[in-house]
This record gives structure tokens, C-alpha cells and sequence, in this order.
């Protein structure tokens, strides 16, 4: 007979990409956590701020790849896909060590981390229990909040995801009505450097809601290679903003040669250099302050506030 006074068993969770690790700890579910992914970078520990963050987690996954520049990230990738392997692995020890009973991870790309098939072929391999497998796809702004509303459904916490999703839905919309009556430069996202690669899924929408105007990238569709200048002479961008995937703003600004040549395709427009790791590339919280960070690089007077908040995460070029 089951004890009614007895507290049930939490749930043990175990992540497997950066942005699904971000929304349970946005869920104040941190101490669920009992493995993550390689990536996983996010939130630190903040003496009395926060005093637990995610640094001594398990990780249970690592990359096959490691290469310094954009280009031979790219040609490293376009190898192992062509020779039909994974870019990245579950470590099986670690997943067994974990013993977790929800499995967060994704099916929207390939190359951003470990595959939903590599997950669920790992769990059934080492775990000798029925687990819950959440796979995350958003494709959209809103579907980033409805994952944080699901992830927390799944963790008996499903009003409490919905009150977390709505206060994010109401900062983009405190952002987006200061933008609303300002001028609307075209906007160029750049989410790789080499070949270059236009920001899609919801960037497009990131874009209009700081009161800007896209350029290539499709609403819910994925990033767009852009062919070379004389192919595509009708994009003119007034910005350009560069924030390749994975990609701290120090590395980012390394890059100085790929840099130089792209302002020398779009010599009129303002450049501008953000963390692509930790904003606009992942589909969680922090999708909020890549609004906030985007309206400062579009409307630098009006937005001045915004700058000085985020003035570690961009620069003007």
C-alpha cells in the first residue's frame, strides 16, 4: 500500500542541449538536473545571487569536431556528414550513471546537437527503466515558450511554466511597443561567417519585433546560405549583425579577415558583432535579451538603456 504522507520522487532530469537546460533552471527545477550536454554553459553559479549553477553536472554528451575558424568548422562538418557520421555522441557511461526518468533533447537540427534518434537509441541501450523523452522543435518565438510550457507539465509544474512563458511574452512586448513608432532599417542577420549564413526560425520575427525589416531569412524556415555578392546584389542591408552559432563575441571577433571582407560587400551598412552563444542561436529564455540586445543595435539613441544593460554581449564594428 502506498504511504499518503510519503513525498513522491522527483523526477530526475537529464538535458541534451543548452537552451533545454536554460528553460528547466527558468522553471527553478536546477536541482532536478542530474546530467547535461557538453555545451551546457548556462546559469552560473552568482555568489549570493544565485549560489548553484550548472558547472559540476554530469555531461553526457561531446562533439566530434574542433576546428578554430567558421570555414573549417563548416568543411569539418560537411566531412563527417558525408561519410554519414554524427557530429556529436552520448556518453553511455555517464546516461547510466545519471539513471535519469525525463530526457530532454531535439529533432529541429543536426549540427546544433546530439539527434533525438541518438538519444532514444542510447536510453534503450542503458537505462532499465520507461523514461519520459521530451524532443524540442521550435521553430518560432512562441514555440520556444510552449516547450518551457511543456517541460514543466512534464515536471507537474504546468501553471507554473505558463506564468514564466507569459512574463517573457510580456517583456518582448514592452520592447517591441518602444520600437513600434521608430524607423525601419533592413536587417541582415548573420548567424555564420564562412560560407554566410542568414539567421531564419524566429530571428525574422526577433527582427521585426526591435522595429527592423529582414533580409532573406524566412519566418519558421531555416538559416539561408547566401550565394556570393555578384549573385545576390539586391540584398542591401542598412545593419549587418553577426553572431554565429556557438560563438562567443571574443571568438567572433577573431574572426578579422571574414570580418573585413564582409564589410567590404556591405560597405554602407552599420556592422555590428553579438554572443551568438548565448543569445539570438538558442531557443530559450535568453531569446528575451537577444530582442533587447538587437533593438540597442538598431536604434542606438532611443535604445540607449538596453546598450549599457547588455554592454558585455555586443559591439559596433
Amino acid at each position: 500500500m502506498t504511504d499518503p504522507t510519503r513525498e513522491p520522487q522527483k523526477p530526475r532530469v537529464a538535458t541534451f542541449l543548452a537552451s533545454a537546460t536554460e528553460l528547466v533552471c527558468a522553471l527553478g527545477m536546477r536541482d532536478r538536473l542530474v546530467g547535461i550536454s557538453h555545451e551546457c554553459d548556462y546559469p552560473k553559479a552568482r555568489p549570493g545571487i544565485e549560489t548553484v549553477g550548472i558547472e559540476n553536472l554530469p555531461r553526457l554528451t561531446r562533439a566530434r569536431i574542433s576546428a578554430p575558424t567558421c570555414r573549417q568548422i563548416h568543411d569539418e562538418v560537411e566531412r563527417l556528414v558525408s561519410q554519414a557520421m554524427a557530429l556529436y555522441e552520448v556518453d553511455l557511461d555517464a546516461l547510466k550513471a545519471a539513471a535519469p526518468d525525463i530526457l530532454i533533447t531535439q529533432d529541429l537540427c543536426e549540427v546544433c546537437a546530439v539527434t533525438l534518434e541518438d538519444v532514444r537509441r542510447a536510453a534503450s541501450t542503458v537505462l532499465e527503466k520507461q523514461v519520459t523523452l521530451l524532443s524540442l522543435s521550435p521553430k518560432r518565438l512562441d514555440d520556444v515558450w510552449q516547450d518551457l510550457i511543456r517541460i514543466g507539465e512534464a515536471l507537474g509544474l504546468r501553471m507554473t511554466g505558463e506564468a514564466i512563458a507569459n512574463g517573457f511574452r510580456s517583456r518582448i512586448a514592452r520592447t517591441a511597443k518602444r520600437a513600434e513608432p521608430l524607423s525601419r532599417p533592413r536587417v541582415l542577420a548573420v548567424e555564420w561567417l564562412d560560407p554566410v549564413m542568414v539567421g531564419g526560425l524566429w530571428m525574422p520575427e526577433l527582427i521585426e519585433l526591435a522595429g527592423g525589416v529582414p533580409l532573406v531569412g524566412v519566418p519558421g524556415e531555416k538559416g539561408v546560405i547566401l550565394k556570393d555578392a555578384g549573385e545576390t546584389p539586391d540584398v542591401d542591408p542598412d545593419v549587418v549583425l553577426l553572431k554565429p552559432c556557438g560563438y562567443p563575441l571574443s571568438q567572433t571577433l577573431n574572426e578579422v579577415d571574414t570580418i573585413a571582407s564582409l564589410r567590404a560587400r556591405w560597405p554602407r551598412a552599420r556592422f555590428y558583432a553579438a554572443d551568438g552563444n548565448a543569445y539570438f542561436n538558442r531557443s530559450g529564455p535568453r531569446l528575451v535579451e537577444s530582442l533587447e540586445i538587437l533593438a540597442a543595435c538598431l536604434h542606438p539613441e532611443a535604445m540607449s538603456d538596453l546598450a549599457a544593460r547588455h554592454k558585455d554581449a555586443f559591439c559596433a564594428l
